[in-house]
């Protein structure tokens, strides 16, 4: 078993992923960014396989320290590589060090957990040198919503035991997750009847004016107690002004707590009927991720978790149900004890103050060699 790498190679090795933009809309930034890691891994002696999911996104990335023949249910880590910073961003908002903070596009989330957790099974590609097989998928779609990497998620978790996410610790005290809101989308669209707005208006049907009943119904939906929230986040229709507008479109987000949240919602969603005469509705309504919901097999690891990052020199605490997704949900929906927010310490995730924390790499990557190696 190889040494692990100091804070001087971890933070050179972190300021490379990060000078390296991979947006989810570059297929090419992203691929680029496999490539890096890919030639990394193969370094290291790890196996390396890499698969096209078509001209839309970027290639999948998967590494292992399987032997060949070992078909046991192991430790799936999963990452992703893309990010939510357009390219460009690096040149308003360069990789750089400030004190104790390094800074960048994708630094917290979730390009330096991913190369702590990479860095940590670098050192472990010795035969026995884990109790468990290791997989480690790198999506590049998850900021989007995993759709073309959904179904490799899932296949690689139905022969998990265990499934450890690098999503980035939570900010103020590097908690993890045990439990994450499932999210969905509605795309309602709305057709009208058009009619010149001055000389006819009676005889046009507004589809805007129909969307608007629509939307208060749906943000009525949101249950705080329920812990369900319902947004329309964006609208549009209409031609011209002196149109009575016969399209309009919406798009709404929606997070649910558990199953039975989500079927409600769903169904409701789905019963939507038009207010006003001569209108219909077009409804398309999905649950895009489930919820990841807190187990006792997910809190016995938390448990084990907790005791190695004692080991490694910090602490690690729960956090509360959060209302953003990630592949955990996948995971977790499968029945796999999965454990989310094990990446970098840091704070400002999709912003330009997006930074980690130098000073806790070492304990960082000695917590992955130790989850790792010793899970069993």
């Amino acid at each position: 078993m190889s040494t692990l790498p100091n804070t001087e190679s971890l933070v050179e090795g972190i300021k490379s992923w990060v000078q390296c933009e991979s947006p989810s809309n570059s297929p090419e930034g992203v691929a680029r960014m496999v490539a890096i890691i890919a030639s990394q891994a193969r370094g290291a002696g790890l196996t390396v396989e890499q698969t096209d999911l078509g001209p839309n996104v970027g290639p999948l990335l998967y590494v292992s320290n399987r032997e060949a023949g070992d078909t046991r249910p192991g430790i799936l880590v999963l990452g992703h590589t893309d990010t939510v910073h357009p390219i460009g961003t690096l040149h308003d908002n360069p990789c750089r060090i400030e004190g104790d903070r390094l800074y960048g596009p994708g630094s917290y989330d979730m390009k330096a957990g991913m190369y702590l957790a990479l860095a940590a099974l670098s050192t472990l590609t010795e035969p026995g040198s884990t109790q468990l097989p290791v997989d480690f998928l790198m999506v590049p779609d998850e900021e989007t919503g995993s759709h073309a990497s959904r179904a490799f998620i899932e296949k690689y978790a139905a022969n998990a035991k265990y499934a450890l996410v690098c999503e980035p610790a939570r900010p103020n005290g590097g908690g993890c997750v045990t439990a994450r809101k499932g999210t969905g989308m509605l795309r309602l669209n709305v057709k009208g009847r058009p009619a010149h707005a001055g000389m006819q208006h009676e005889k046009g049907r507004s589809a805007i004016r129909e969307m608007a009943h629509q939307v208060l119904a749906l943000e009525a939906m949101t249950d705080y107690e329920r812990g369900i929230t319902v947004s329309v986040g964006v609208i549009s229709g209409g031609t011209a002004t002196n149109t009575v507008p016969a399209q309009c479109r919406c798009v709404v987000d929606f997070r649910i707590p558990d199953m039975d949240a989500a079927e409600d919602v769903l169904r409701r969603m789905r019963g939507l009927r038009a207010v006003g005469p001569d209108t219909e509705l077009e409804i398309d309504v999905e649950l895009n991720r489930p919820p990841m919901v807190r187990t006792e097999e997910a809190v016995a690891l938390l448990r084990r978790a907790q005791e190695l990052a004692a080991e490694a020199g910090f602490q690690i605490d729960e956090v509360p149900m959060t209302g953003g997704g990630s592949d955990a949900n996948f995971t977790s929906a499968m029945g796999v004890p999965s454990l989310d927010g094990l990446g970098a310490d840091g704070d400002g995730a999709h912003t330009l103050n997006e930074h980690i924390l130098v000073s806790t790499l070492e304990m960082r990557v000695k917590f992955w060699e130790l989850m790792l190696s010793r899970l069993n």
